[in-house]
């Protein structure tokens, strides 16, 4: 573990959380984080081995290795309906995809997590998966049947013609339950806490990131809008209604069902207790 003066902080890189990581990594909020971007399943490898102090985290990676973290609070990345960026994508009819073969990205474990409960509870389908690398795979002279997608690939992927049949996982979460849907979560490493490496609340550092970020939305839209395949009122629709980016109650009542139809299922080997980083002092 690093000293408190190396202090490195993870940051997805996708769309989602520029919201929240643009006042940081611009000086608008000033703090003395290094910020290390990556993909979801990097991050979760880094701050489990200790690389990382404070970082998003997948919820699934949480449920995993809970005694390594401490979560932070009113924070997450989530959704309470269409989501638009976590998308099963299909060249036949979702029932047709019973005993076939989904390509999954190996960037993400959540939602390949979601993916295999909504297709085995909610669907009654048993679809085998291959992890792979989904762009170049379209490109493939043997395309994929199926394909999960997230993040900014699937916001790219998302009107492809040969897979014009869609199954939004975070559509299907709040249609199957009622409650919101949590990707993602930020984490504190508990080593790092326990050893008093912090100065500062770095969650409350996050929070005003957050704060800022959707305070100032036309800042982020500008940022966002070239090159990105949604229209910039489709990018307001996203940050504002596609996304959730708190822990309230109802967000973390999904949480917990979540962890709780993954001890069902066995993907997990229990339900792991929520416990939230507390007074530094």
């Amino acid at each position: 573990m690093t000293t408190a003066a190396t202090l490195r902080m993870g940051r997805i890189g996708y769309l989602n959380v520029l919201p929240i990581y643009h006042p940081l990594e611009t000086g608008i909020l000033p703090h003395d984080y290094e910020i290390v971007s990556g993909p979801p399943a990097l991050l979760n490898t880094m701050i489990a081995r200790g690389d990382l102090h404070v970082s998003s985290c997948s919820c699934f990676e949480y449920a995993c290795r809970p005694d390594l973290y401490y979560l932070v609070r009113d924070l997450s990345i989530g959704s309470r309906g269409p989501v638009m960026s976590v998308l099963l994508l299909s060249s036949v009819p979702l029932e047709e995809l019973d005993g076939r073969e989904i390509l999954i990205s190996g960037e993400t474990h959540t939602s390949v997590a979601l993916l295999r409960l909504l297709l085995q509870n909610r669907y009654h389908l048993r679809a085998g998966f291959v992890t792979g690398q989904v762009t170049p795979a379209l490109r493939a002279q043997s395309p994929p049947l199926a394909f999960l997608a997230i993040g900014d690939e699937a916001l790219r992927l998302r009107n492809h013609p040969e897979y014009p049949y869609h199954l939004d996982l975070a559509e299907a979460w709040r249609i199957w339950t009622g409650l919101p849907f949590i990707f993602g979560l930020w984490v504190v490493s508990r080593q790092a806490a326990d050893n008093k490496l912090f100065r500062d609340d770095p969650g409350e550092l996050l929070r005003r990131g957050r704060d800022w970020g959707l305070a100032n939305l036309d800042v982020i839209l500008d940022l966002t809008a070239h090159g990105c395949p949604l229209s910039r009122e489709e990018l307001r629709i996203y940050y504002r209604d596609g996304l959730v980016y708190t822990l309230d109650e109802e967000e973390l009542q999904g949480l917990r069902l979540f962890y709780d139809k993954l001890a069902q299922a066995g993907m997990i080997s229990g339900i792991p207790e929520l416990r939230f980083l507390n007074n530094l002092s």
